[in-house]
């Protein structure tokens, strides 16, 4: 039986929230939902697809579908796939920051 290249686990911040859970979970374009976890299952089998660097360790992972979904991780320990929030083409470069902070914070509470 072979295992999967990569975990999913999602970001928890110091109040025990997961930004990405409950960012997929409060859409309301059901399809647009269930893509992204199709997506998701692929990623853990490494295809990847269409994704962007953006910077300190964040991966942009884009979604064709609705307005532009984004999807945004880092690798972390090089097999865990650490999902930090989503967004769409609309809020992007805030939801870049937000990433980024996130990522920040996840390696500082691991020191």
């Amino acid at each position: 039986m072979q295992t999967e290249p990569y975990r999913i686990a999602y970001y928890t911040d110091e109040h025990g929230n997961k930004p990405f859970r409950e960012w997929l979970q409060g859409l309301r374009d059901q399809v647009a939902a269930v893509r992204i976890r199709a997506r998701l299952t692929r990623v853990k089998a490494g295809n990847f697809g269409t994704v962007r660097n953006v910077g300190e360790g964040v991966v942009e992972l884009k979604i064709d579908h609705g307005p532009g979904y984004r999807v945004y991780y880092a690798i972390d320990a090089g097999t865990i796939i650490l999902l930090l929030c989503g967004g769409d083409k609309g809020t992007q470069q805030r939801d870049i920051e937000t990433a980024r902070k996130f990522w920040k914070n996840h390696q500082e509470q691991r020191k």
